[in-house]
């Protein structure tokens, strides 16, 4: 299967990693913050953007399992292949945490002993208060139980898959079932602790009940992004011979559907802390709209119209050039979403997009690409013997 990696398509990807080390490299030494935290900061914004992708493919492969969908067999390779990039996200994310245990960045300010001490002048009462959960084991046996856990399913998924590829029958796809909803039950928690542990203690005084299924459907909706773009691409080169239009439109809706629930989750969380004007909660906006006002609501508006008011149609969802081009602008809007999360809490209003962003996130974007096609070239993908295989080749909507 190399002839879906070429050698074009390696120096491309190379070359988009050699531009974000450049960037990297560059931001670090023009970087004069607080302990380099719009470097550090850039780091994190990449670094969960495309694990959260690799995650939400786990997520969707999963539900595939527990619910017997039999549409998306055709294209259960490209998720597995997603997928894949977890274990890279997971190392990049330790990276990144065990730089703020060291202090090499004060991204997180809860991580400081200070805040604790009550004779410092730097003793921060709220934070003192949550010192029972915010605290540096606790934290870190949290985090590597969430990404313990998804890898070791992202790895037993991909084995059994290609297993069940050799031996047929049903038994594998009984047990995927059973394990499955194990990882669904395990995701539903931890999916949103693990986002109030990693973004939302960068606003340590802030909190929201909403904000882990905030997280969860950007993630959701970046992930369907790349699963239609890359099942459109390997589509147009032959490489998915089952696949027809409608299992593209099927994609499409999960996008269109998942973008509402993101809106939804969005408008919810911001009508109900502004509305109610509680100072440690509308806190969180303040800082956005006075200081990202454009970048905030923009980012918003783009991530709701665009699926909105292109997709709306049936037909749209079913022709190429509509899926593309909805799909790249929002894949663009939901990085800003995640760059909105992080970003005002890290670097308050000394904040600016330059090349030090751009340059990471192509380097980032590259690095993904890479380890998703290099996922690709080591399986068939399309699969055999699932059950379902037959029902999913010819689906007709």
């Amino acid at each position: 299967m190399d002839f879906i990696f070429t050698k074009k398509a390696r120096l491309i990807f190379a070359a988009f990693m050699l531009i974000g080390i450049v960037a990297m490299v560059m931001g670090y030494a023009n970087d004069h913050s607080a302990h380099h935290n719009r470097f550090w900061a850039n780091i994190f914004v990449n670094g969960f953007f495309f694990f959260a992708i690799s995650l939400g493919a786990l997520f969707f492969l999963a539900l595939q399992y527990a619910t017997e969908a039999s549409y998306m067999v055709a294209l259960k390779r490209v998720i597995e292949g997603i997928s894949q990039y977890i274990f890279i996200g997971s190392a990049i994310l330790i990276v990144f945490f065990l730089a703020g245990t060291l202090h090499w960045h004060h991204i997180y300010h809860w991580m400081d002993p200070e805040v604790y001490d009550i004779n410092s002048e730097h003793y921060d009462k709220i934070i003192a208060g949550k010192a029972a959960y915010l605290n540096q084991p606790f934290f870190w046996i949290r985090t590597l139980v969430y990404l313990g856990v998804w890898t070791f399913f992202a790895r037993l998924f991909r084995k059994r898959s290609l297993l069940e590829d050799e031996i047929g029958g049903t038994k594998i796809h009984f047990k995927n079932m059973t394990y499955a909803a194990i990882f669904l039950v395990f995701f539903a928690f931890t999916s949103s602790t693990a986002s109030w542990d990693w973004i939302m203690s960068i606003d340590t005084h802030w909190f929201s009940t909403l904000f882990g299924w905030y997280v969860f459907s950007g993630m959701w909706v970046s992930f369907l992004i790349v699963f239609v773009l890359l099942s459109i691409w390997l589509k147009n080169k032959g490489y998915l011979p089952n696949v027809n239009k409608s299992h593209i439109h099927d994609a499409g809706k999960w996008m269109f559907a998942i973008s509402f629930l993101w809106t939804y989750l969005w408008f919810s969380q911001f009508m109900l802390i502004w509305y109610s004007n509680i100072p440690e909660e509308v806190t969180y906006y303040i800082t956005r709209i006075e200081h990202y006002k454009w970048l905030f609501f923009g980012m918003f508006f783009v991530n709701f119209l665009f699926p909105m008011v292109i997709l709306m149609a049936r037909d749209a969802k079913r022709q190429i050039g509509y899926l593309i081009v909805v799909g790249v602008i929002i894949f663009i809007g939901h990085w800003l979403d995640v760059y909105m999360m992080i970003m005002p809490g890290s670097l308050g209003h000394h904040w600016h997009i330059g090349f030090m962003e751009i340059g990471m996130f192509i380097g980032f974007l590259g690095l993904f690409l890479y380890t998703v096609f290099n996922a690709f070239t080591k399986a068939p993908l399309t699969v055999k013997n699932h059950p379902f295989l037959d029902e999913s080749n010819h689906l007709s909507i």
